[in-house]
């Protein structure tokens, strides 16, 4: 569903430049006039899709009263970072209060709910209460589903894949099976699932097969009754029990000892237990989701996993990428890692275009758990510093890139300074240019142009030579495209934020 423009109402210049690099990278249309001036846009006010209002403008609360009794359409009002402050607060008719700066995984939720809501509040009449019903489900379904992109972090071809094979089975009752080497997140996809799922609202309850001894794990999933075994002091619920109604994640399956793979087909198939030391049957409505880090279908040949719960579980299969075949994740992953750290006060590092380089060589064994570690164990040592390749342990050394030529390092810092300093919490974009043509550069080590250019006599102010060849290039993708800043980007192989920019910084109109 598109949107109308958004139009932001605000003083705050370095504000308002935020929010339009933001929304205008999600592909919203922003419109936005100071508080000054906002009179003379109120008989327009009903054809945007949302309005949001910033916080510490002249006449504020004149203004929100005034707007949110005439507009039917949401109304948002962004605080300076104030978590505490509510709806009631500031007006009861305000749609929602947002914390400044914005940040990506507010907002894509947030402008979900409201294309729905603009649904209702438009034609509140044409629709019965069973349809807004749905309409309303609806919206909580594309929140869940934004909230997995969010989730799970890259833009490579397989992490696409995956969020797509997410969408599609979120809905169903179907098991899944998560394959893939540890450490690569086969947990954060299950409870991806399961917040997408229409199960979201209840419990999501873990289990570590391979963790807990075989004489404990019956007891684990099933409970006991009082007295069942020597220690059985009192009754005790089990796994099945906790997550009822909800989703069940037995994560390292492949490490079942073969007696319990019995007792759990039995489930499976009849969806009835009985705690240990118990006749009673139990009957249990929950999805079960299951991952391993093995070859079940060698495992089955070796007598190991039994092949009827393989075919049971193998319902709707997942198969979750090791780091080393997405390598062009690795600044998206190292981008998320350090802004958490930073968010929870845990420390911050910034790295250099050579030490990322470095990382995207290595062959990461521990897959994305060994890089968590590493960024955690750098920010340790190196607080709030710029970490070099030889800060880097001794055995990323090894994998040192050399002869890496200027372009190449302005690409990598232009990649991983400007999503740190504009946009630290959006990831799942589009990128100008990827990591995996970065490595292309790195291997070639050079750029050969077409033609060279000749340096005359006299000599050359080299910046205002390279400035006005930028602009020329600019000024002609934006004219074969129509002035679509999108299109031109793409034309420039940038990101779109990057030539937002560049138009602001050449004071161009678009």
């Amino acid at each position: 569903m598109v949107l109308p423009p958004i139009l932001l109402i605000d003083d705050n210049q370095s504000r308002i430049q935020q929010f339009e690099i933001i929304f205008q990278f999600m592909g919203y249309r922003v419109k936005t006039i100071g508080s000054e001036n906002y009179a003379d846009y109120l008989h327009e006010i009903n054809r945007v899709g949302s309005i949001f209002i910033g916080e510490g403008i002249r006449k504020q609360f004149m203004i929100i009263n005034e707007i949110v009794e005439m507009a039917r359409i949401p109304v948002i009002f962004i605080t300076e970072g104030n978590d505490e402050v509510t709806v009631e607060q500031v007006h009861e008719k305000l749609f929602h209060v947002l914390p400044s700066p914005l940040q990506h995984a507010q907002l894509s939720p947030l402008l979900a709910k409201i294309s729905i809501s603009r649904t209702l509040v438009v034609a509140p009449t044409n629709l019965t209460v069973e349809t807004k019903k749905l309409v309303l489900e609806s919206a909580e379904d594309t929140e869940a589903l934004s909230l997995v992109a969010a989730r799970l972090k890259g833009n490579s071809t397989s992490m696409v894949h995956i969020r797509k094979l997410i969408a599609q089975v979120a809905e169903s009752e179907a098991t899944v099976l998560i394959l893939g080497e540890s450490g690569t997140g086969k947990e954060v996809v299950a409870n991806a699932l399961h917040d997408a799922s229409l199960r979201s609202s209840k419990p999501f309850v873990p289990i570590n097969c391979g963790a807990i001894p075989a004489e404990l794990l019956e007891s684990e999933l099933f409970g006991h009754e009082k007295g069942a075994f020597t220690g059985a002091l009192n009754a005790r619920q089990g796994r099945f029990e906790m997550a009822e109604g909800g989703t069940l994640f037995l994560d390292e399956i492949g490490d079942m000892p073969l007696s319990m793979q019995v007792k759990l087909l039995r489930v499976l198939q009849e969806r009835t237990f009985e705690r240990v030391g118990g006749n009673k049957t139990i009957h249990c409505d929950v999805r079960i989701i299951a991952a391993t880090h093995r070859h079940l279908e060698e495992e089955i040949r070796h007598n190991r996993f039994r092949e009827d719960l393989f075919y049971r579980l193998n319902v709707f299969p997942i198969e979750m990428p090791p780091l080393k075949h997405r390598t062009d994740d690795i600044p998206v992953l190292i981008e998320d890692l350090i802004t958490r750290m930073a968010q929870a006060n845990r420390g911050f590092i910034k790295l250099t275009p050579n030490a990322l380089a470095t990382l995207m060589h290595y062959e990461w064994p521990g897959n994305v758990r060994e890089l968590a570690n590493l960024i955690e164990r750098l920010a340790i040592i190196y607080p709030k510093s710029q970490v070099d390749v030889d800060d880097l342990p001794e055995k990323f050394k090894q994998h040192r890139v050399e002869n890496i030529n200027m372009e190449t390092v302005i690409s990598v810092a232009e990649i991983y300074e400007e999503e740190i300093k504009v946009r630290p919490n959006i990831v799942e974009n589009p990128r100008g240019t990827t990591a995996s043509e970065m490595h292309d550069l790195m291997q070639h080590h050079e750029y050969v142009p077409e033609t060279t250019a000749q340096l005359p006599e006299e000599g050359i102010d080299l910046k205002e030579y390279l400035n006005t060849m930028e602009l020329d290039l600019i000024r002609q993708a934006l004219d074969e495209c129509n002035s679509v800043v999108a299109h031109a980007a793409k034309r420039l192989n940038m990101r779109r934020t990057t030539l937002v920019e560049k138009l602001r910084k050449f004071d161009l109109q678009r």
